[in-house]
């Protein structure tokens, strides 16, 4: 069969009602989309096929059938498969439960906790159970403050123990005499190293702030035992709030006072 000699109006040749001689046929799919249409192409397209083809175009047998009948073939041989019990495509079975696989890191003995971090734990259990209630709920109580340190102390009858934020006193303080001596010099003035037990929450700046802000914190708590403690302890300095603290910066400095240095060309 030869090509097509001409497709009308570039390709759309559904939507027009075609011309064509009584010698030719139009094949299946190029009829129009309309058959109302009563438009008429100004170039129709015309197949023109030998006698040979058309009398293969009168058969009724249509090709296209046979991959369905393909399809539908193993159907026919249904009725001859085994009737059996068991179904054709049995359910997926359920897997059983492996057992659990032991990792071979389980048998590594388990790791303990340091000293320091039990030791840390027995602590916190301990002054929990010497302030029930907290540190607010507590009658001999005084807070003391240094630069950005603040330090709530509370003072209750004991050995002398100090415990700051639920670490030993020389532990939390990195052994530093200095700051030790800060902690201790309230009670030393009044006789009472022995005779109290402190427990101190501190946040904010240093260690060595900390460690002055809890020195006027339990000069202050002292003054809830009596007030009779006041004279010694103004005597020493140990009340006075030392209001020293870093002095801003300066816009066009490079700290509180000193400049950039000086250039005069």
């Amino acid at each position: 069969m030869e090509r097509l000699i001409d497709i009308a109006e570039k390709g759309h040749y559904r939507q027009f009602k075609y011309v064509i001689p009584q010698t030719c046929s139009i094949h299946p799919s190029l009829q129009p989309l309309n058959p109302h249409d009563t438009h008429t192409p100004t170039a129709p397209t015309v197949i023109k096929i030998s006698d040979r083809q058309r009398e293969r175009r009168n058969n009724n047998v249509d090709f296209l059938i046979l991959p369905h009948l393909l399809l539908l073939f193993p159907l026919l041989f249904l009725p001859y498969f085994p009737q059996t019990k068991q179904p054709l495509f049995p359910p997926a079975q359920v897997p059983l439960p492996l057992a659990p696989v032991r990792s071979p890191f389980s048998r590594l003995p388990r790791l303990r906790r340091p000293p320091a971090e039990l030791e840390t734990m027995d602590l916190k259990k301990y002054v929990k159970s010497r302030l029930p209630g907290g540190f607010a709920a507590q009658t001999i109580i005084g807070t003391g403050r240094r630069k950005c340190a603040i330090a709530r102390v509370v003072l209750q009858e004991g050995t002398g123990k100090v415990i700051i934020n639920y670490r030993d006193a020389k532990e939390y303080l990195q052994g530093n005499p200095l700051w030790l001596q800060y902690v201790k010099v309230p009670l030393v003035t009044l006789g009472y190293e022995s005779s109290y037990d402190v427990f101190v929450k501190a946040h904010g700046g240093g260690l060595s702030g900390q460690a002055q802000a809890i020195s006027l914190g339990i000069a202050r708590a002292l003054l809830r035992v009596s007030e009779d403690h006041r004279r010694p302890l103004r005597k020493e300095g140990l009340l006075t709030r030392d209001s020293r603290i870093v002095e801003r910066k300066k816009v066009g400095l490079k700290k509180a006072r000193k400049a950039p240095q000086f250039s005069k060309r």
